[in-house]
């Protein structure tokens, strides 16, 4: 009888191996994934062969290919040789989608949309076809080197992505080393890591442009969407995927569910009477989508981060703001016109706070805390432009 079982290998986030008994492990990689991984002698020498990630293949599923392999080796097969026959007929190209199939269940919806860009504008014409062990070190490279010319980003990107395939393709015994791993670190030119701030406003700023926004001519929907994004702080896909479900009125409480929270893990945010009343205005847009925001141009699906953005455009602020810009306005208002503690704050944006030891012992989410600063920043924004009297 194993060791794990189901409900256990779903629940372990622990770096390593973690073994289930006989020569079977589930080893959970740095960014959280998990493949299945068996430890047999082959002829004497010891080998680790990649059984597919978790979820794709199922703990049940990883035993009986293990136990399949281990009769094998007993009965004389050569298990590997076999293996190689097969990683002869893999291109890299079929890797990818292997990779992306057994990986994408945990991903958020936008990156698991934007994970193969890069790799297919750039990597897949020229080794797409390229079977998985034929890749070299120097083909890598030159991909890199000609991508990071005129697209630094990009070739980040390109370098992870390539990286977590072949790294895939060494785990299911494809290839013997990682060509796009350390060994080729030399050979590439620095790739500066580019933090992109996003513009903002200054945050004295924002009550007036909210007031412009209201006074154009961008759809109903669009303008409530990004008020409620400005009144709760929130990430733009949380508001625009926003169900009426979610929304507990009676305790003025917003529960986005982990599904689609960068911190992977269900978030309750409190709403000021000022986002009440965004929520009011936005029932009489209700339809059987039950999006809380939905498209005024399609039917059944919610608003578009085009159709959000779009509102800066329309009043003249696209150059000097963008929506994502408003959690800096929140964040630099705190910092300035409240006496927040920094924990409150950096909660309020749903950012992780602490390190990995602290998070483990700090179970409060400061509820009571952020719906205090929600308030006064709701008030903050909703403020009244002040009277102009002309001396005489």
């Amino acid at each position: 009888m194993g060791k794990l079982t189901a409900l256990k290998v779903k629940a372990i986030t622990k770096v390593g191996l973690h073994a289930d008994g006989g020569t079977l492990f589930l080893r959970v990689a740095p960014g959280g994934s998990k493949q299945w991984i068996q430890r047999i002698s082959i002829n004497r020498k010891q080998h680790d062969l990649g059984l597919g990630g978790f979820p794709h293949v199922s703990l049940q599923r990883a035993r009986e290919e293990a136990f399949a392999n281990k009769a094998a080796v007993r009965n004389g097969q050569d298990i590997l040789s076999e293996r190689r026959k097969q990683q002869a007929m893999l291109t890299f190209e079929q890797a990818a989608k292997r990779y992306y199939d057994e990986h994408q269940q945990g991903w958020r919806d936008t990156y698991r949309k934007k994970w193969g860009s890069a790799l297919y504008k750039y990597a897949m014409p020229r080794l797409g076809h390229v079977p998985v062990d034929r890749i070299t070190a120097q083909a890598v490279i030159n991909l890199l080197v000609s991508v990071s010319l005129k697209r630094s980003a990009q070739a980040r990107i390109l370098r992870q992505r390539i990286r977590s395939i072949l790294e895939w393709a060494q785990a299911h015994g494809l290839v013997t080393d990682n060509v796009a791993g350390d060994c080729i670190e030399g050979g590439l030119p620095t790739i500066p890591a580019v933090k992109a701030h996003h513009r903002a406003l200054p945050y004295a700023d924002l009550p007036h442009a909210l007031r412009m926004i209201d006074a154009s001519p961008s759809s109903w929907s669009a303008r409530l969407c990004f008020r409620f994004i400005a009144l709760t702080a929130c990430r733009s896909g949380e508001a625009r995927q926003a169900r009426w479900a979610e929304v507990d009125f009676n305790n003025r409480m917003w529960n986005i569910p982990k599904e689609r929270m960068k911190m992977k893990h269900d978030f309750r945010v409190p709403l000021s009477t000022a986002a009440l009343a965004v929520l009011e205005q936005a029932a009489a847009l209700r339809d059987a989508s039950d999006f809380m925001f939905p498209s005024t141009r399609k039917r059944g699906v919610s608003i578009t981060d085009m159709a959000v953005s779009a509102v800066l455009k329309r009043v003249g602020l696209a150059d000097k703001a963008t929506v994502h810009g408003l959690r800096s306005c929140f964040r630099d208002w705190a910092s300035e016109k409240t006496k927040a503690d920094y924990a409150t704050m950096e909660m309020s944006l749903a950012h992780a706070v602490g390190n990995t030891v602290e998070r483990s012992y700090a179970h409060s989410d400061l509820y009571e805390k952020r719906r205090i600063l929600m308030q006064q920043w709701a008030d903050f924004l909703e403020q009244k432009p002040a009277k102009v009297v002309a001396l005489r």
